[in-house]
């Protein structure tokens, strides 16, 4: 039989395992949808939730928000070299460092330092100071986005990234038929809370998983491109599930329908019409030596104008300027000149902000019962092999041998700062309550620690082929 046959043949079987997937997972979460229609959650007590702070004098509370900055910024400092001296990501450490000042740590070993450090009224400035950086950090990810690599992405790669999403979905998704009348409450309907917990447990954190990568040495083997290919895939796949299950929480059906059908239209906008008026643009501010202050002035105006459009549509901000950054030719000198500029103050202000937020919200006292730290073990494990499991054996069907399907398997479950950030959305939409929120972040932390060591693990004695 002639190669180019075989060639084809093999193409439309990955295709139709591709199409059947697709299509299964839908009738699936379905089938689990019907299952969790009859279950009933707990009804939230009146007066249940957090009180309202008592606001200080605006002396006080910018000098307890500049100092609680700047011990952010040197715990991640600290935490981030600590970590990356056991080779492990510095952003791990960042994040651990954030916990380390919220009150399952601090609050508990000194109290009054933690009110002093980082008391309640700071609360409100971090959160808008830490959506500010996940908004420019966003842009920045976008902008590292290369599309040609998501259309020259092979129908093994398609095949591969999104049988890595379906199967941690749909597990999540049949997790949350044990996990509803346990930890959630009336107030949030079943399809609400499966479909937002299916995605928690869909993510891989893109730059996290490259920065591993580049590391180990591997970003130019044949599976770190395959890695690297599954996980922008994965990126733009799970933020468009997550634009829809945040539409879907806001609003009725109707309004649902109507969220999906304004940002298919936006999204269509920004590939139609303003990526052409960027590529017009791009010439003309490399002109210049340098980006002019007139050039950041009108990039930051279209940023800040995409995710206001984005944040009235009815879904988060972060999609704006993720879909500005996207759009933007992400191997121009005007994207790289904009990383350079953008990158360390994001890195080194907003993201510890951010992290130090995300602290002051988990609290691990919350996992008070030996039954709910087996219920944290049990998501963890689910979302461990979820993913592990969906990626392994889509590689395999598609020709990886079984060493380099596992190692993308492992390589998948990286999850890191993107799951925080989906994470924080589910808890500002009061989806997932603290209780499992803080359960969600201990899987984050372990799925994205173990990475590098189980990665070792199976490299062990073996040398990484193209």
């Amino acid at each position: 039989m002639r190669p180019s046959r075989l060639i084809s043949q093999g193409k439309l079987l990955t295709l139709s395992i591709y199409l059947l997937t697709v299509v299964g997972a839908v009738f699936a979460f379905l089938w689990i949808q019907k299952l969790g229609a009859g279950l009933a959650a707990p009804v939230v007590k009146a007066g249940a939730g957090a009180g309202t702070a008592v606001v200080q004098g605006p002396i006080n509370t910018l000098l307890h928000v500049l100092l609680s900055l700047a011990v952010v910024i040197v715990s991640a400092r600290g935490m981030g070299a600590l970590f990356k001296f056991i080779h492990q990501p510095p952003v791990i450490g960042e994040v651990v460092g954030g916990i380390l000042l919220g009150p399952s740590f601090l609050g508990s070993v000194a109290p009054s330092v933690y009110e002093f450090v980082l008391p309640s009224t700071t609360a409100p400035f971090l959160g808008v100071i830490a959506q500010l950086g996940v908004i420019l950090y966003m842009f920045l990810v976008g902008l590292e986005l290369d599309l040609k690599v998501l259309r020259r992405s092979g129908h093994a790669t398609l095949a591969i990234s999104h049988a890595s999403i379906v199967v941690p979905f749909l597990a999540g998704a049949a997790l949350a038929l044990f996990l509803y009348e346990r930890m959630s409450t009336s107030s949030v309907p079943f399809t609400s809370f499966a479909l937002f917990l299916g995605v928690s447990m869909s993510v891989t954190a893109f730059p996290v998983l490259a920065r591993i990568l580049t590391d180990k040495k591997l970003n130019k083997t044949r599976l770190g491109t395959i890695a690297l290919t599954c996980a922008a895939v994965d990126d733009v796949t799970a933020w468009c599930l997550l634009a829809f299950v945040v539409s879907m929480t806001q609003a009725q059906i109707s309004g649902a329908v109507l969220t999906l059908l304004l940002t298919v239209g936006y999204v269509l906008l920004m590939f139609i019409v303003v990526r052409p008026l960027i590529l017009r643009a791009v010439p003309w501010l490399e002109a210049f030596d340098r980006l002019t202050e007139g050039g950041m002035a009108l990039i930051f105006v279209a940023l800040l104008a995409s995710a206001l459009t984005t944040e009235f549509i009815g879904i988060h901000a972060i999609f704006g300027a993720f879909l500005l950054g996207a759009v933007t030719p992400h191997n121009s000198r005007v994207a790289k000149e904009l990383t350079d500029r953008l990158e360390d103050l994001v890195r080194i202000l907003f993201l510890p902000a951010f992290f130090a937020f995300t602290g002051m919200r988990t609290q691990f006292g919350l996992l008070g019962t030996a039954e709910e730290w087996v219920l944290c073990g049990v998501i963890t494990l689910v979302a461990i092999f979820g993913k592990f499991g969906g990626t392994l054996f889509a590689a395999r069907l598609t020709g990886l041998n079984w060493r380099d399907a596992a190692g993308l398997g492992i390589l998948m479950n990286t999850r890191g700062l993107v799951e925080l950030i989906v994470l924080n959305i589910g808890l500002d939409l009061q989806v997932i309550s603290p209780t499992l929120f803080t359960m969600l972040v201990m899987m984050a932390l372990v799925t994205t620690f173990m990475t590098t060591p189980a990665l070792s693990l199976v490299m062990y004695r073996h040398a990484w082929k193209d």
